[in-house]
C-alpha cells in the first residue's frame, strides 16, 4: 500500500487541499471527498465521458485523472459551470432542443461543448460532432443533442462572443 498525498488544487474557484491514496481517482474525490454528484461514474475506463470535467481548461475523463495527477491544477466540475458564459448559452440550446431524456450523460456533454465552444465560439457541426465523440449517451439519438449545439452557438454570436479563448 502506498502512502496518501498531500495534493493542493482550485475546485470550481476555490482553493482545495486533502490527503488521499495517490491512485484515488478524481471522479471519486468529487463524489466522495467533496460531495459533487453531477459528475457521473460510469464506464471507469474514459470511454463514455459521464465523468468529464475541465481540467486547466481542457475536458478530461475523471476516471481517468489520478490524485497525483491533480496538485496545481485548476478544475472545474459540472457544478462549477454556471460561472461561464460558453456553459449558460449551452445550457440554454440544450434544454431549448429538448437535448436529453433521463440527464444521466447531460454533465459531461456540456462540459464537452463549453470547452469546445471556449475554444471555437463559431464551432460549426463537423467540429461539434468531433467534439462529443468521446460521449455517450443512451437514451436519445445524438441529433438533439448536435441541434442543442448549434442553437447553443446561435446564442453567443447573439451574445457577441469573443472569437476564441485559449485554454487555461
Amino acid at each position: 500500500m502506498s502512502e496518501d498525498v498531500a495534493v493542493s488544487f482550485t475546485l470550481n474557484g476555490e482553493a482545495c487541499a486533502l490527503r488521499v491514496a495517490p491512485a484515488t481517482r478524481l471522479v471519486d474525490i468529487l463524489r466522495e471527498e467533496r460531495g459533487l454528484m453531477a459528475t457521473k461514474r460510469a464506464c471507469d475506463i474514459g470511454r463514455c465521458g459521464a465523468c468529464m470535467v475541465l481540467m486547466n481548461g481542457r475536458p478530461v475523463n475523471g476516471c481517468l485523472v489520478m490524485a497525483w495527477q491533480l496538485d496545481g491544477a485548476e478544475v472545474i466540475s459540472p457544478e462549477g459551470l454556471e460561472a461561464l458564459p460558453e456553459s449558460r448559452a449551452v445550457r440554454a440550446g440544450l434544454v431549448a432542443e429538448s437535448a436529453f431524456q433521463c440527464g444521466y450523460c447531460a454533465p459531461g456533454f456540456t462540459i464537452a461543448l463549453t470547452a469546445l465552444f471556449r475554444r471555437a465560439p463559431q464551432a460549426g457541426e463537423d467540429e461539434i460532432r468531433a467534439a462529443l465523440a468521446g460521449n455517450i449517451c443512451r437514451c436519445t439519438g445524438y441529433l438533439s443533442i448536435v441541434r442543442g449545439a448549434l442553437a447553443a452557438r446561435k446564442l453567443l454570436a447573439e451574445e457577441g462572443m469573443p472569437a476564441a479563448r485559449g485554454a487555461t
